[in-house]
């Protein structure tokens, strides 16, 4: 299954990214806890240059903690300015305008010297469909004011947003890229919602969610669709029939494909990382 999703309104969105990130004086990379190398638009670096960057490790109420401080290390490593949150909690949200200022702090310190009067950071959020952007910003508001959904695409302009008087936000639709490298990336991107449903194989996509969770996540899978440690050594289209009959569904495999997906997304099969960092090296 070959993956590939890179609409018309992605390209200009691009355009238009690069040619507003003078205007703005941090960038907010929004990327999926879960999904932590492949929800990073291998773009965002040429597009965004020099330009300071707080990276903000979303829906990591979702992901496996364990791997989301090996992860956050990793970037902290590589020099990156980043933060873990949950764009739906309030408190955590509110982390973001302190690990701003701690990004922008030479820059201020500069513009004091100067004698410039304090103003509102002018930040970019940038980041992948489904991620989490207009929540991250109804949240910061207070109140709803960008359209949700969890499915990509549902942002399509730009608009600017202001935030009491110490932020000011540009929104942006969700960007990928025009061509994923790696098919196991297509495959995670689509397992999350970042693609569209209509354009995918669900069955393919259900088979790949049960490799992943029969090596790294056994006990949740047994648990919630009531396996024993024998079934779990089925080939995967097996153990996709069993789980489709334990379900309800007889010999329907896309319904029970549907079923799969949906759960995991929901989090009813608990918390997960489909970006291991034990295999970074690979």
């Amino acid at each position: 299954m070959t993956i590939q999703w890179f609409p018309g309104h992605m390209a200009k969105a691009r355009r238009e990214v690069a040619e507003k990130l003078k205007f703005v004086d941090i960038v907010y990379e929004l990327i999926d806890a879960r999904l932590p190398l492949s929800s990073r638009n291998p773009m965002l670096d040429q597009i965004v240059q020099q330009k300071p960057r707080l990276i903000l490790l979303n829906k990591s109420d979702l992901a496996d903690p364990n791997q989301t401080n090996l992860w956050l290390n990793y970037f902290r490593d590589q020099g990156h300015h980043i933060l873990a949150l949950t764009a739906k909690d309030d408190r955590s949200v509110k982390q973001i305008v302190p690990a701003s200022k701690k990004v922008l702090a030479e820059k201020m310190a500069r513009d004091k010297e100067r004698g410039l009067k304090p103003r509102a950071i002018r930040a970019m959020v940038l980041g992948i469909p489904n991620v989490g952007k207009s929540t991250l910003l109804n949240h910061l508001a207070g109140k709803k004011i960008a359209s949700t959904g969890n499915r990509p695409g549902v942002t399509k302009g730009q608009q600017w947003l202001r935030f009491g008087s110490q932020l000011e936000l540009l929104d942006t639709p969700g960007i990928l890229w025009p061509k994923f490298e790696d098919p196991a990336v297509g495959k995670k991107l689509a397992l999350t919602g970042a693609i569209k449903d209509d354009l995918l194989h669900l069955d393919d996509l259900a088979l790949y969610e049960l490799e992943i969770f029969c090596r790294f996540y056994p006990e949740q899978l047994k648990i919630r669709y009531k396996l024993t440690d024998d079934d779990l050594f089925m080939s995967l289209p097996e153990l996709l029939l069993l789980i489709s009959e334990k379900r309800g569904f007889k010999d329907d495999y896309e319904r029970a494909s549907e079923m799969l997906i949906l759960e995991l997304r929901q989090g009813r099969l608990g918390r997960y990382t489909l970006d291991r960092f034990e295999e970074l090296s690979e």
